[in-house]
Formats: C-alpha cells, sequence, structure tokens
C-alpha cells in the first residue's frame, strides 16, 4: 500500500558550511546559521512513530525529525498528519514504512501485542527502536527481541524512566540515592521490597476486561484484522481496543501490564537484578477469565539470593516500608531507620554512570541506560507476575534458560504461538 502522503522526501536537507571564494573557503559559523541551539538538518536524527492513539501522538513530540507516521486506523493517521508538517508520509503498513532509508529511529507507541513484531522488523531493517512499555506481551517475545536487537547490533530503548531520572513516584527523589544505600550494604542483605498505594503507587486495576462484550460492526476506517495482527481473532467490540485494550490477556495484562515496567524497572535496578529474575512466583488472585483480565490481592517474586519483591494489590501492608533489610529500612522521601542517612550517603561514591541520552546513544552507538538488555529482564518481572495471576498458583522459574521449571502450562504462556501469517 502506497504511502496516503506522496512527495519526494530527501535524506536530509544538507547545508553547506562554506562558501568557495577565489582564494579559499569561507568557514560560516554555525551559530550564525541558526542561533543559540541551533541544530542543521544534517545533523539532525529522523524519526518515525508506528502507533499514532494517544500515547502515539505524543512520542511526535520526543526528539528527532518526524518523516513518516503510520497507523492501521485511519481516523487515528488523519489526526496525527494534521499535526505535522507537510513532509510527513502516512503509512497503514508499518512495513512499508521500515523499507525507507532516510529514517533512523522507530518509535513504537502501539497496543504491546504489537511490540515485539514491529521492533524485531525495525532492527533487521537497520533502524534504532524507541519503544513503549511493556516491552513484550510475552517471555518468549522478549527474548527474540533481545536475541535481535544484539545481532543486528542497534539501539534500543524503553520508554519508562525512573531507573535514571524523575522522581520517582512519591519519593520525592531519584531512585539514585536508594540505589546507592542498597549498593554500599547500608540496609544489610537480602532485601525485601514493597510495591503498593502506601508506598505511593496505584496498580490501576479499572484496567479490568468486560466479559459481557458483543460483537460490534467494525468501523470503516479501522482495519480490525490488520489490529488484531498476532493475537488470536476474537470479535470486535470498541472495549477490546485503542483506549480500553490494556484490559484483554491478548493484548496486554492490566495494570501489571500498563504499570509494571515503571514500577519495576527500577526496583530491578536497586536491588542489581539487571541480569537475572526471580526464581519463586506466588500469587493470591481471584479466578481469571481466560479473555479479560482481573484483579488480584498480592503477589510474591523471589529471587536466589533471598531478595523479594511483594506487589501489594490489596494494600494490606500500610505500615511496610518500601525497601527492607537486616540492617534497616528506607520509606518514601528517604525516610529511614538509620541514623543520619543522608550524611552518610554524601561520603560514599555515586552509582556508576549510563548514557541516559538516546539520541546521544544512537550517535555514540553506546548502550542506552534502559536497554533490550535489562529492558527484558524488568518485563520478565510484569510476565511472571502475569503468569502467576492467571493460573494462580506457585511458580518456579530458571533465570537462566528463562522457563518454568516442570510447568507446561505456565511454558505455553510464556511462549504463545502468533496467529497466521506472523511469526518472530
Amino acid at each position: 500500500m502506497k504511502s496516503m502522503q506522496q512527495g519526494t522526501i530527501s535524506r536530509r536537507s544538507f547545508l553547506k558550511g562554506a562558501a568557495l571564494t577565489g582564494t579559499g573557503f569561507t568557514i560560516i559559523p554555525r551559530r550564525l546559521l541558526g542561533g543559540p541551539g541551533y541544530t542543521p538538518p544534517s545533523d539532525e536524527l529522523t524519526k518515525a512513530v508506528i502507533g499514532v492513539g494517544s500515547m502515539g501522538l505524543g512520542h511526535l513530540n520526543y526528539p528527532g525529525r518526524t518523516l513518516a507516521v503510520c497507523d492501521v486506523d485511519e481516523g487515528h493517521l488523519k489526526n496525527a498528519l494534521s499535526r505535522c508538517q507537510s513532509h510527513v508520509a502516512g503509512y497503514r503498513d508499518f512495513r512499508e514504512l521500515l523499507e525507507r532509508k532516510d529514517i533512523d529511529i522507530v518509535h513504537i507507541p502501539t497496543p504491546p501485542h504489537w511490540h515485539a513484531l514491529i521492533a524485531i522488523a525495525a532492527a533487521k531493517a537497520g533502524k534504532d527502536i524507541w519503544c513503549e512499555k511493556p516491552m513484550t506481551r510475552t517471555i518468549g517475545e522478549g527474548k527474540a527481541l533481545a536475541e535481535t536487537v544484539g545481532k543486528t547490533g542497534r539501539i534500543f530503548r524503553l520508554n519508562t524512566w525512573f531507573r535514571f531520572t524523575d522522581t520517582f513516584y512519591g519519593f520525592g527523589t531519584t531512585v539514585k540515592p536508594v540505589r546507592k544505600a542498597v549498593e554500599h550494604r547500608l540496609l544489610g542483605w537480602p532485601l525485601t521490597v514493597t510495591v503498593n498505594a502506601a508506598t505511593g503507587f496505584n496498580w490501576k486495576f479499572f484496567w479490568s476486561g468486560r466479559t459481557d462484550l458483543t460483537p460490534q460492526r467494525v468501523p470503516a476506517e479501522l482495519d480490525y484484522d490488520f489490529w488484531l495482527g498476532p493475537a488470536p481473532v476474537k470479535p470486535y467490540h470498541p472495549h477490546r481496543v485503542h483506549s480500553s485494550f490494556r484490559g484483554y490477556w491478548d493484548y496486554d495484562g492490566g495494570g501489571l501490564g500498563d504499570m509494571g515496567m515503571h514500577y519495576l524497572d527500577p526496583v530491578q535496578y536497586i536491588l542489581e537484578k539487571d541480569d537475572t529474575s526471580p526464581v519463586r512466583i506466588a500469587a493470591d488472585a481471584p479466578q481469571q477469565h481466560p479473555d479479560a483480565c482481573g484483579s488480584w490481592r498480592r503477589i510474591e517474586l523471589t529471587y536466589e539470593d533471598g531478595c523479594k519483591i511483594i506487589l501489594d494489590g490489596d494494600n494490606t501492608d500500610t505500615a511496610a516500608p518500601f525497601i527492607s533489610g537486616p540492617e534497616g529500612s528506607l520509606w518514601p522521601g528517604l525516610r529511614s531507620d538509620i541514623s543520619h542517612l543522608e550524611e552518610k550517603l554524601a561520603r560514599l561514591p555515586d552509582p556508576e554512570p549510563r548514557c541516559i541520552d538516546f539520541h546521544e546513544a544512537v550517535r555514540t552507538r553506546e548502550k542506552f541506560a534502559l536497554n533490550e538488555q535489562n529492558g527484558h529482564r524488568s518485563c520478565t518481572i510484569v510476565n511472571l507476575a502475569k503468569t502467576a495471576v492467571q493460573l494462580n498458583r506457585p511458580l518456579r522459574f530458571d533465570p537462566v534458560s528463562q522457563t518454568f521449571i516442570d510447568d507446561a502450562e505456565a511454558n505455553r504462556l510464556a511462549c504463545q504461538p502468533l496467529r497466521a501469517p506472523w511469526r518472530l
């Protein structure tokens, strides 16, 4: 399918910084070309946004010169194009967009059941990738994506940032001092982290699916079959798509899928678990519907060394610290039972610096702080929790093979087949 907007689009406008004279070249300083902070088009990275619903519209404002947008909903596509400059082209099929050689970075704010397929295709097409959370809908998709990005040498980032910048929810600080306290074992070891409303988090159980859906006529502007893509065929209902898709297991995982990586990726970083996963998972939840996500009361994820993450859905542990160990505890705001904690932190070295500017990572080819490897591990925490809720029984997991131990049903959820003709 051809782009909606025809026209010739050059790779990048090239500004010549020298003018040939009779005696040589006259150099024109960059500052005179466009004022302070000016980036010549020849230096500006280009991008495309695949999926331009409400989340995707935000990606239009991220750094980089937008050259293309893509969506299977014609209404979304036209709305996005109306917000863009005239040179931006629109596509219904992401594969055609990926054929363009003038696009450096592909943004993927689609529903999660598309993340792995589009990101893998983008990596193979030579694009760097800015992907929304959760990274993937299943553990198997995450393994395949991480392997492909590594083999192709692409730069990958996930669109959650609390491990390296911004105030961490109700804490009044970034995670750096918390990581520093853990790194220097001020709290002892092993540690328990409790994530609940009392420590500043909201699991958004309103992202529960409906079980009373009756088939509706597909809107003319939506290619529903393409929207489903690798997901099983289900009769169309507006609650399945767009702003409420998170409530269905086929496309996401309720509040766990929506907020899990925002909450748990920083926890993984704080606990120094970027290269491993929990080995035991237990969930206390109502019986789940096979199609619609529901709520849960409590999930516990335990690592081999005894560190534990508690997801307190019922908010029963209202007095629990966010992070506790045999030598001390921390609450939001760096409130601690360790005497003069902040003074001690000030005397200790900071955590190892990481690249937190994605465009700089693209230019230098240095791994971004939250990439396909540690991002896959933090998404695995989310997917382990989802699986425990769906099956509602204790699970054991091998973090090396990334498979469940002696549990065929859990492994089927970890590596779900895709609907033909889609495949990883």
